[in-house]
């Protein structure tokens, strides 16, 4: 839970970084941006900021903004409505973001996670990504993504969007925000 003043800092300070990647937002899309702290009320270091700019039944398109050392917790996206689940590919525009998949654990990961909810966070196959690389993360695979130390913009495309189906490894994550007075 975050409350409007959260909100509003944090899609202000999420709309100045796209700014200075360059990726260009309307005034719409500014005041309709999510602000997601996946229930945990620590939006510094586990949080993400996205931009939809469409999800239909067919396809997805959004950009996903973390700040510095921000994470966006372990999750996948399993089969729904005769779907094998949603397919994204993450590609880097603008800073630095470190993605974590099933396969052979990394030795010394430029990310850790966060304090206090490391059991929660079960795959450790580092993937780095920087401005113009790319990967495709196939349905129902395990992953969370931390940003570097000066935060990152990642355009995501993917599959149909059904955030609230997204199963996370923490019990104690909920993916839809609760935004209060």
């Amino acid at each position: 839970m975050i409350t409007r003043e959260e909100w509003r800092k944090a899609r202000d300070k999420a709309a100045e970084v796209l700014d200075k990647a360059g990726v260009v937002i309307t005034p719409d899309e500014k005041e309709g941006m999510e602000v997601a702290d996946f229930g945990l009320g620590d939006l510094e270091r586990t949080g993400l900021e996205l931009v939809v700019y469409i999800n239909t039944e067919r396809y997805c398109a959004k950009e996903l903004v973390l700040f510095p050392h921000q994470t966006c917790p372990e999750h996948r996206h399993p089969p729904i409505r005769g779907s094998p689940g949603k397919q994204e590919t993450f590609r880097c525009r603008w800073g630095r973001v470190y993605l974590y998949i099933p396969g052979k654990r990394t030795e010394n990961p430029h990310a850790r996670p966060p304090k206090g909810r490391e059991k929660y966070y079960t795959v450790f196959h580092e993937t780095e990504l920087g401005p113009g690389e790319q990967h495709t993360i196939p349905p129902d695979t395990l992953h969370w993504f931390q940003a570097g130390s000066g935060g990152a913009v990642v355009s995501e495309f993917s599959s149909t969007s059904i955030d609230e189906t997204d199963v996370f490894t923490d019990p104690e994550i909920k993916r839809v925000t609760k935004v209060v007075e």
